[in-house]
């Protein structure tokens, strides 16, 4: 009886299902298509390395190039000559800042900075703006705008957006920049006027349009700025004088304001004056005394 026990299991086989299960997959007809659709994937995959470390000497170069093109923003342009500004705060000095200035890289800007800095130019006049990311001088009021200088700077101004393209912020923290184009001026609107007896349509434009005489001075990095200001130098000595111009308190914003927004909407003159004295520090910020270092 137990020999008849033995003698039945063997037939039974019982290592034979595995290689049968074993064999069993590849015999479906579907399993050969899928099986070359995912080698075909595992080829792409293992060949995209190879073909990334063929091209990546050259990506690699171009990115270097591009990073040395737009490197020199703000921090490595060679500096040609060197301002100063003495400031009071309430009447009390604050201390000097030193501004270095970047000749070759905005030639008219830094010589326009530089006339300023001499003479009675920048002399007993004002911080107006104290505003998260920059403090802004009210420049020289007297000074007319004349067209063939406004445009000189604003022509270096798009020169200099294009040569640090992905380079950072041109107005990064301690870039000192002229004033060239005011975003907060609302586009220049129709007006109907009668000249030698016709009606024609005239274009108004609220506001006061920069004359080239205001300057700011970066507390961040102020990306905002690049569109509207001429980086013409950098605070190498005095960001501690910035920073006590940028906590100084100020007229609160009010450009958030459902009514503010429909009068600077329609053009309202109103708005504009009233926009101007946002951020008005409640405390004179004056400099006292400018002129040129020497080298």
């Amino acid at each position: 009886m137990s020999h008849r026990i033995l003698n039945t299991s063997k037939p039974t086989l019982p290592p034979a299902p595995p290689p049968q299960l074993i064999h069993h997959p590849p015999q479906q007809p579907t399993a050969p298509k899928l099986g070359r659709r995912a080698a075909a994937v595992a080829v792409a995959i293992a060949a995209s390395p190879a073909l990334l470390g063929a091209v990546s000497p050259s990506a690699r170069a171009q990115e270097a190039a591009a990073a040395a093109a737009s490197a020199p923003c703000i921090d490595e342009l060679p500096i040609t000559a060197k301002a100063f500004l003495d400031v009071s705060i309430g009447g009390e000095p604050a201390g000097r800042i030193t501004v270095g200035l970047f000749g070759d890289a905005a030639p008219a800007g830094a010589a326009r900075f530089l006339s300023l800095a001499t003479g009675v130019g920048y002399r007993r006049k004002e911080f107006v703006k104290v505003v998260p990311g920059y403090v802004q001088h009210a420049g020289v009021v007297s000074y007319p705008v004349i067209p063939a200088v406004t445009d000189r700077l604003a022509a270096e101004m798009e020169a200099a957006r294009a040569r640090c393209v992905g380079g950072g912020a041109m107005n990064a923290a301690g870039a000192v920049s002229i004033v060239v184009r005011d975003p907060s001026l609302p586009p220049p609107k129709p007006k109907l006027v009668a000249r030698g007896g016709r009606l024609k349509i005239e274009e108004e434009q609220v506001g006061v349009v920069p004359n080239g005489t205001e300057f700011v001075i970066a507390t961040r990095d102020s990306p905002e700025l690049d569109a509207s200001a001429l980086v013409v130098g950098r605070v190498v000595a005095g960001m501690d004088v910035v920073g006590r111009i940028a906590a100084v308190a100020t007229v609160k914003d009010n450009t958030g304001s459902a009514y503010f927004k429909v009068a600077k909407l329609i053009g309202d003159k109103r708005a504009v004056v009233a926009e101007r004295g946002f951020n008005r520090p409640y405390t004179k910020i004056l400099v006292t005394n400018c002129g040129v270092l020497e080298q």
